[in-house]
């Protein structure tokens, strides 16, 4: 298995303390994701869309661990019941908003990323494939904390 980086997030989230934890909760804010030069081609045709997911590698997240208590809740759950940074595979998705293209560089709104954070891979958001009404949403039906990040995710340096 191999996963290279095609570029960077550039966000105004410095920490994981303060950090909007899922797109819905950073609304308007502004980022842009720098691709690396060989890979500005692949752009072709995404500014048709209203969104994309990004995934990236959380590289600041702390060792995994098999059960966490997430940002919104206060009980330990498995951490594949959540979406807790601290993973066996560190991969992290999220929906954001495209502005505008540039080059090299899409200018997003809606991050929830850190600065710096590696871009894996980017995908259009199509409502047809990927919005879906769910009747069971687990531990998330009765979630009640704050919807921003502390530290208890981040690598110890």
């Amino acid at each position: 298995m191999k996963l290279t980086s095609i570029g960077v997030i550039h966000s105004p989230h410095l920490q994981a303390a303060g950090t909007p934890v899922q797109p819905v909760f950073a609304s308007g804010i502004e980022g842009t994701l720098e691709l690396n030069p060989e890979y500005a081609g692949g752009l072709k045709d995404l500014e048709g869309f209203d969104r994309i997911w990004i995934l990236y590698w959380f590289d600041r997240a702390a060792e995994a661990r098999l059960e966490v208590t997430p940002y919104l809740d206060t009980r330990p759950h498995g951490i594949f019941a959540t979406r807790s940074p601290s993973r066996p595979n560190p991969l992290g998705i999220s929906s954001v908003r495209v502005r505008r293209i540039e080059g090299n560089r899409i200018h997003i709104l809606d991050v929830d990323v850190l600065d710096g954070t590696p871009l894996l891979d980017i995908k259009p958001y199509v409502p047809a494939f990927d919005a879906f009404a769910p009747e069971r949403i687990g531990w998330f039906a009765t979630a009640k904390n704050p919807p921003v990040a502390d530290d208890r995710f981040e690598a110890k340096r």
